[in-house]
């Protein structure tokens, strides 16, 4: 039974309430608030056969897996039918990698590996050497290694033991580098670009406020509210140093007002500053709850039953009616979300409660923020 809680705004709206939020908001780096337009990961992909599977691979009715591995067995000379194939040690798999956007010849990048037939687990299979193409389809890397699977799969006479996905492992450091990449972060007219990850017209423009002030006057200037133009050919011909001067700069981002609302785990998340007009809240329950008893007789009669009885069934209902009892009045000091949140729960009022109680403001145009509910 939920309490009754009256919730009742005593204050004045004032600038002195949303500077107080706001001091409460670190500086940040500019490296954390985004990247230069350029610097960015590439995708890879590949196509090879994992073998040495306990016979938990393929079955013989893959066509693709067999014809992939007697395509491999003539690369190394030896030319086997595809319908010659019959073994269930092999898997068809698609390889994975992720390669960094500066990468020299030789390194080493994780590679996740996923079957794309019937096999039913990976567990102690072996890539082979498999090509990892980009998107403009050229080789960047050679995979090859033992697979680590994080689980398994065992039957035997129709039992069936399972522990996760067997059917994915990864090979950590299981690509090699076989083609150089560098950013080029640079474009035609010697400007860098930096992009937020949150556009936001005033951290954009704060940020080209800070560079200007730090490396000189014209050097930054906010393009629109996701994109900083810094001329890099005006300070220096290192643009590394550049860079790196950049990045350690901090600035105070603008903080958006938005309260974050996830109804399976009952969590409320709502940046301090986050906004609420005068309003009264009232929140009351009323719990019936009805209780029904059914008893059965059975006719008798004295020395024995009577032939072929038929019994008598009787339902005894009791109707329950409560309300809340416990009242409570809240004063709050100033309007933001965090107080309200700390004086319900003072209350007693349960996360859920807290959850429609925000919407419910929301609704009623007191709630100066948007609510996202995941």
């Amino acid at each position: 039974m939920r309490q009754l809680v009256r919730v009742i705004f005593c204050f004045a709206i004032g600038f002195g309430s949303v500077t107080s939020a706001m001091a409460d908001i670190g500086d940040v780096r500019v490296k954390d608030l985004g990247h230069f337009l350029g610097w960015r990961d590439n995708a890879l992909v590949g196509y090879g056969v994992v073998t040495g599977l306990s016979g938990s691979g393929d079955s013989p009715h893959s066509n693709v897996t067999q014809q992939a591995l007697s395509n491999v067995l003539s690369h190394l000379g030896a030319n086997v039918p595809a319908v010659d194939l019959q073994s269930r040690n092999v898997a068809a798999v698609i390889i994975t990698a992720t390669l960094p956007p500066t990468a020299s010849v030789g390194d080493q990048i994780d590679v996740t590996v996923t079957s794309i037939g019937d096999a039913r687990s990976l567990v102690g299979g072996t890539l082979l050497m498999t090509q990892l193409l980009g998107a403009d389809q050229h080789n960047y890397a050679l995979a090859q290694g033992s697979l680590v699977v994080g689980g398994y799969n065992f039957r035997d006479n129709g039992n069936l033991r399972q522990k996760n996905y067997p059917t994915s492992g990864v090979i950590v450091g299981g690509a090699t580098v076989e083609t150089s990449v560098t950013a080029n972060l640079l474009d035609a007219g010697g400007h860098l670009r930096f992009v937020l990850k949150d556009p936001d017209f005033t951290t954009a423009q704060r940020v080209a406020d800070r560079l200007n002030q730090t490396l000189g006057p014209q050097m930054a200037s906010a393009q629109g509210a996701e994109t900083i133009l810094i001329n890099a050919s005006v300070t220096s011909a290192d643009v590394t140093r550049l860079i790196s001067e950049i990045e350690g700069i901090t600035i105070r981002p603008d903080q958006s007002a938005r309260v974050v609302i996830n109804e399976r785990s009952g969590t409320v998340v709502a940046g301090g500053a986050v906004q609420i007009s005068s309003v009264v809240i009232a929140q009351g329950d009323v719990k019936v709850s009805v209780d029904a008893e059914h008893d059965a007789t059975v006719p008798f009669l004295v020395g024995g039953f009577p032939r072929d009885p038929r019994g008598l069934i009787v339902t005894n209902s009791k109707l329950d009616v409560s309300d809340g009892v416990h009242d409570s009045v809240v004063h709050l000091p100033n309007t933001t979300v965090a107080d309200l949140a700390r004086a319900l729960a003072q209350a007693k009022v349960d996360t859920r409660s807290i959850i429609e109680i925000l919407q419910a403001i929301k609704a009623a145009g007191a709630l100066h923020a948007e609510i996202i509910v995941q």
